[in-house]
C-alpha cells in the first residue's frame, strides 16, 4: 500500500502538467459531469455473473502473468473463476499469432470449465490481440464480454515515434509496428464494425496514460461503452500500468462484468 502511494505521488508530479484542463468533459458514452460517489452492482447481480462466464485476464506487452495477479485476486474475491493469459513471447511477436494462441487458450478454458463463453479483461496490447480473436478467429461466439484497459485501439503515436527515431524498425518489436497509428494490422482490425457479434464491449482509459497517445485512441465505435476515468473522477491519477491496480478502474471492470450501469467509485482503493 505504501509503495502504491509513493508511486501515485510520483506519477502526479511527473504527469500533472500533461493532464488537459478539460479532463472532466463528456465523451462518447460518458457522463456530462464528474460524480464523486458511485453505485455498485447488487451482490445478487455479481453472484449470478460470477457463477456464469469464467474470466480470462489477457496481459499486454512485456506483461508477465504475476503483474496481473492483483486484478485477478480482486476478481476471485468477487467469486469469479479467473485465469491469466500471458502473451506468447511477452507480446513482442505479431498480434495475429498471439490471437491464434489466445483462441486455443480460450477453448482450453471452456473445456475445463464447461462454459459456453468466457469474458475477457484485457490490458494494453492484450486488447488488440483479443479483438483480433473475436473479429477474425471465431471469438464472437465464445466471448460474452470484452473489457479493455488502456488498449491502443486506433494505434498510438508512441510506437510511431520509435519508428521515426529509427530504433531498429520500431526497436525490433513486431507488435510495436502493428500498434503504430496507420498500421496495416489496425486498418484491418478497424475496418467495418468495431464491435462485432453479441459481445458487450467496454473500454477504459485515463488521461495519464503515457503509452496510448492520444488517449482517445483507446476507444471503440459502434456501440461500445467508452469510459474515461477522469470524466467521473477528475482528481484520480491512473497511469497505463496503474489501470490493472487502481481501485476505481476495478469498479468499472466489476460493473461491466455484471452488466450493471457504469458508475465508477472514485474513492475505491
Amino acid at each position: 500500500m505504501l509503495l502504491r502511494k509513493i508511486l501515485a505521488a510520483a506519477t502526479v508530479a511527473l504527469l500533472a502538467p500533461l493532464v488537459p484542463a478539460t479532463a472532466a468533459h463528456a465523451a462518447g458514452n460518458e457522463p456530462a459531469a464528474a460524480h464523486a460517489a458511485a453505485e455498485e452492482p447488487t451482490e445478487s447481480a455479481l453472484s449470478a455473473q460470477a457463477a456464469a462466464d469464467p474470466v480470462i485476464v489477457v496481459g499486454g506487452l512485456i506483461g508477465v502473468s504475476i503483474a496481473y495477479e492483483p486484478i485477478a485476486a480482486r476478481l476471485r474475491a468477487d467469486g469469479y473463476r479467473v485465469s491469466i493469459y500471458q502473451l506468447p513471447g511477452l507480446g513482442f511477436g505479431g498480434i495475429r499469432d498471439a490471437a491464434r494462441s489466445l483462441s486455443s487458450y480460450v477453448d482450453q478454458v471452456r473445456a475445463a470449465t464447461g462454459a459456453a463463453r468466457v469474458d475477457l479483461v484485457t490490458h494494453s496490447e492484450g486488447g488488440l490481440v483479443s479483438r483480433w480473436y473475436v473479429k477474425f478467429l471465431g471469438g464472437a461466439d465464445k466471448v460474452g464480454r470484452y473489457i479493455s484497459l488502456g488498449s491502443p485501439q486506433q494505434g498510438t503515436y508512441v510506437a510511431n515515434i520509435l519508428k521515426f527515431l529509427g530504433l531498429g524498425s520500431c526497436a525490433g518489436i513486431v507488435a510495436c509496428l502493428q500498434m503504430s497509428v496507420g498500421s496495416e494490422l489496425l486498418a484491418d482490425l478497424n475496418g467495418g464494425d468495431d464491435t462485432p457479434g453479441a459481445v458487450r464491449w467496454t473500454t477504459v482509459r485515463t488521461w495519464q496514460d503515457e503509452l496510448v497517445l492520444p488517449v482517445d485512441n483507446a476507444t471503440l465505435a459502434d456501440g461500445a461503452a467508452n469510459v474515461l476515468i477522469q470524466s467521473w473522477c477528475p482528481l484520480r491519477v491512473v497511469g497505463h500500468l496503474g489501470l490493472v491496480l487502481d481501485g476505481t478502474a476495478y469498479t468499472i471492470v466489476r460493473q461491466a462484468l455484471a452488466d450493471a450501469p457504469i458508475r465508477p467509485n472514485c474513492f475505491a482503493l
